[in-house]
């Protein structure tokens, strides 16, 4: 096949392509503030550019397919921010549970959200579980790298709090999207003072609700600063060859011998 788009197929295609060891891919992103000096769609972006990377390295070893990307998630703790668009938990759930009854119209059973927004991570685990028990699919869930609030790594001077804007994210932009990129604007935004506890914290074991309001009105949550293109072509290699190598175990997973 030249593409594994999805939606390239004809329906006269559809079942000489698919079957059930297809694995679907779903890029998650999210149009929302990212502080002054990134765009919306920098999550969409992000989701999109590692999702068809991986398609292209690995797609046909994997069987994977390309599903277009759904670019309005859950951003509420965006919301009083003009530009942003959300879209309700309630929502955004009916919207995973229809899309899982059109793929189980298919004969693929395997659906893979690539999640280039931590916000939405919890209800994704949620929605994992209902397409599992109403339509019978294996699900997944995989981010570009995951965000430090859910224990995935920080660099060392955003102290754990480089989770929205910092400088992971807007060095992925410089790589992808450099002309997107306003870094005159960039400003250090840690929240210093939550970094001594040991429990109430980003990645710690208490939990706790946030707007990206309550870190201040800039709205990114991290220190882009020292963000750099060189950065983000590393960090952008080295998601895809991670997530490749998560295909290849989502392909021969099961759940008994």
């Amino acid at each position: 096949m030249s593409s594994r788009r999805l939606s390239e197929l004809r329906a006269s295609d559809l079942l000489d392509h698919l079957n059930e060891s297809s694995i679907l891919v779903l890029p998650l992103g999210a149009i929302e503030q990212h502080g002054p000096h990134l765009p919306f769609n920098t999550d969409l972006e992000i989701a999109r550019a590692c999702a068809e990377a991986v398609v292209d390295r690995v797609g046909d070893a994997n069987d994977l397919w390309l599903l277009e990307p759904l670019a309005f998630t859950k951003s509420n703790e965006h919301a009083g921010t003009p530009g942003t668009f959300w879209l309700g938990p309630e929502t955004l759930l009916r919207v995973l549970d229809d899309i899982g009854r059109s793929m189980a119209a298919t004969p693929a059973k395997k659906l893979a959200f690539l999640n280039g927004h931590g916000g939405n991570s919890s209800l994704i685990n949620v929605a994992c579980r209902e397409l599992r028990l109403h339509h019978d699919l294996e699900t997944f869930l995989l981010h570009p790298n995951v965000p430090p609030d859910q224990g995935g790594p920080s660099t060392e001077e955003e102290l754990g709090f480089g989770i929205h804007g910092g400088v992971g994210e807007t060095s992925m932009m410089l790589h992808l999207r450099p002309e997107l990129v306003r870094m005159d604007l960039a400003s250090r935004n840690v929240p210093e003072h939550l970094a001594q506890n040991e429990h109430v914290k980003f990645g710690g074991s208490v939990s706790f609700g946030w707007l990206a309001g309550d870190f201040g009105p800039d709205g990114h949550i991290g220190d882009p600063t020292g963000a750099t293109a060189e950065r983000g072509k590393m960090s952008f290699e080295s998601a895809v060859t991670r997530l490749c190598d998560a295909f290849a175990e989502i392909a021969d997973f099961r759940f008994t011998d």
